[in-house]
C-alpha cells in the first residue's frame, strides 16, 4: 500500500499523507517514525521548534529505505527569521536531520507584528530553493491577508501552507485563496485536535455522531473517516500519533471511499472556531525561543 502522490507547484511529487511529530518527545520520536516507515508512510512533517529533528533523521537513516524515497519536511521557527538568520535556520535543521537537502522547507507562522523578518525568511527559502538545497518551499499558519503580502513581495509562490483544518474548523477563505493561487492546503490536526477542544464547550470530532454513523456505514474509524475527508478533498494530512497501532490504522485510508452525501455532510460540521492558536497572536515576545545549534 502506497500513499497517492499530490505534485506541488513546481512539479516537486509529495505523498499526501504524513506522519508528524509535533508534542512527539524526543526518546519517542525514533521509535514512532520508525514505526510509520515499516508501516507504509513515506512524509515525515517535523519542525526546528518541535526538538525532535535529530531522532527524525535518525529514524530515517537506520531505515532499509532509500533516502530518497522519504519526503522529509521542517519549519523554521520565528527566532530564526530574516535572511541570514533563516539560511542558517536552515543549516541547523540540515545537520540534525542529517541530510544535505530538504524535500519540503516553510515558515512555521506569519509573525504578523514583525512582517519585514518573515518577508526576509521567505527570501532565504527562495535562495535556497534556487540552489538546490530544498526541494520546494512553503509556509504554515499563513491567513489570506498574510499570504496576499507574501505574494506581493516574493518571487516564488508557496508550494503549501499549512494550516489547521478538520470537520469542526475548515478555513474555506484560506483553502480557497489557495487553490486560486497554486498553493496546497495541508492539514494539522487533521482529525480534530482534540486535546484543544476539551474545554471548547462541544464535542471532539472523534465522538461526532455524523462521523460516526458514516464510519459505520464504511467499517472504519471515525479518524479513518476525516482523513479520507481530507485525501478525497486533495488536501494534504499530516495525523500524529505515537502508538504503532494507531499509526498504522491512519495509514489504512486508501480501500474505501466516501460518497458526495458523505463528503457534504461533513464538510457541514464547521463550527469556525479555531483549536490551535490565533495566527495574529504569534509575536516574538511571547512565542519567540533560540533554536538549539544541536
Amino acid at each position: 500500500m502506497t500513499t497517492p502522490p499530490l505534485t506541488l507547484n513546481n512539479d516537486v511529487v509529495m505523498p499526501a499523507l504524513g506522519l508528524g511529530v509535533f508534542q512527539t518527545p524526543p526518546d519517542e520520536t525514533r521509535a514512532a517514525v520508525a514505526a510509520a516507515l515499516e508501516t507504509g508512510y513515506r512524509h515525515i512533517d517535523t519542525a526546528a521548534a518541535y526538538g525532535n529533528e535529530r531522532q527524525v533523521g535518525e529514524a530515517i537513516a537506520a531505515a532499509s529505505i532509500d533516502r530518497s524515497d522519504v519526503f522529509i519536511e521542517t519549519k523554521i521557527w520565528i527566532s530564526d527569521y530574516g535572511y541570514e538568520q533563516t539560511l542558517h535556520g536552515f543549516d541547523k535543521s540540515a545537520r540534525k536531520l542529517g541530510v544535505e537537502q530538504i524535500d519540503l522547507l516553510i515558515l512555521h507562522q506569519a509573525l504578523p507584528s514583525e512582517f519585514g523578518k518573515t518577508l526576509e525568511a521567505y527570501r532565504a527559502l527562495e535562495t535556497l530553493l534556487a540552489d538546490g538545497r530544498v526541494r520546494a518551499i512553503g509556509v504554515s499558519n499563513f491567513m489570506v491577508e498574510h499570504l496576499t503580502r507574501l505574494l506581493d513581495a516574493a518571487t516564488v509562490v508557496p508550494a503549501v501552507n499549512q494550516i489547521e483544518v478538520h470537520p469542526y474548523f475548515q478555513q474555506r477563505e484560506v483553502q480557497d485563496f489557495g487553490a486560486e493561487h497554486g498553493i496546497l492546503t495541508q492539514a494539522w490536526a487533521p482529525i480534530g485536535g482534540i486535546t484543544f477542544y476539551r474545554d471548547s464547550g462541544h464535542t471532539s470530532t472523534l465522538q461526532d455522531p455524523t462521523i460516526g454513523e458514516i464510519a459505520v456505514a464504511h467499517g472504519k474509524t471515525p479518524a479513518q473517516v476525516m482523513l479520507r475527508w481530507h485525501l478525497q478533498q486533495g488536501r494534504s494530512a499530516i495525523p500524529k500519533s505515537v502508538r504503532p497501532q494507531r499509526i498504522a490504522e491512519n495509514f489504512d485510508v486508501f480501500d474505501f471511499e466516501l460518497t458526495g452525501e458523505e463528503l457534504a455532510a461533513i464538510d457541514g460540521l464547521d463550527t469556525g472556531k479555531r483549536g490551535g492558536p490565533e495566527p495574529a497572536d504569534i509575536t516574538l515576545a511571547a512565542f519567540g525561543r533560540p533554536i538549539p545549534e544541536k
